[in-house]
């Protein structure tokens, strides 16, 4: 018995990482049952009888990209490191979700646009508070140049999510292996850094 159970969990882990990669790895946001199917190597009628329908394993795959999502800012509440390393920190996080699952941005905002996430992935009032706060120390002391917290905030966020989300527009353009952009998203770091701090 145990054995017909870990098979049960086994084939419904391999399905739904099959459909995490097809939509965060390959940007293949449309994939049908079938696709999802063939590229995991079972019958179609197996996500039916372990997810019951398309939908319900969409939004299960949905729930593990705010989860994703949610991980990459864990750091910014550790309030024993200093802002920097902080930053820092986070962007390092980022960088290798994205090198990871490069398409996971566009595919949680393309959800929220359909309507598919009842309760937006939730923003501590309090960790957004003291970010803002450390964040204006940092202007004060010159490390940072003055504006509004919430334009350092879309900076940051501008310079670590477009490359991915207009990744194939990029390799095609400026003729760009996936690997070689791969190590462009590793190489970001110290860039992004250069951008937002003075020294």
């Amino acid at each position: 018995m145990s054995n017909l159970v870990e098979k049960k969990e086994l084939t419904q882990e391999l399905i739904k990482e099959t459909a995490m990669k097809l939509f965060f790895v390959e940007g293949k946001f449309d994939a049908t049952t079938q696709e999802i199917a063939d590229a995991a190597g079972v019958n179609r009628t197996l996500i039916n009888y372990y997810f019951r329908s398309r939908d319900n394993l969409m939004n299960i795959v949905f729930e593990e990209a705010k989860e994703a999502e949610k991980s990459k800012s864990v750091i910014i509440d550790n309030s024993k490191l200093p802002f920097r390393e902080k930053v820092e920190r986070y962007i390092e996080n980022s960088l290798n979700a994205s090198l990871k699952y490069p398409y996971l941005e566009t595919y949680i905002v393309m959800q929220m646009n359909r309507g598919c996430c009842e309760n937006e992935i939730p923003v501590d009032d309090e960790v957004l508070k003291r970010f803002c706060k450390n964040l204006e120390e940092e202007m004060v002391k010159g490390r940072v140049d003055q504006m509004d917290p919430i334009q350092f905030v879309i900076n940051l966020a501008s310079l670590l999510m477009f490359p991915s989300a207009v990744r194939p527009l990029l390799t095609e353009k400026l003729k760009i292996s996936n690997q070689d952009f791969d190590q462009i998203i590793s190489d970001r770091k110290s860039i992004i850094m250069n951008i937002l701090f003075k020294n």
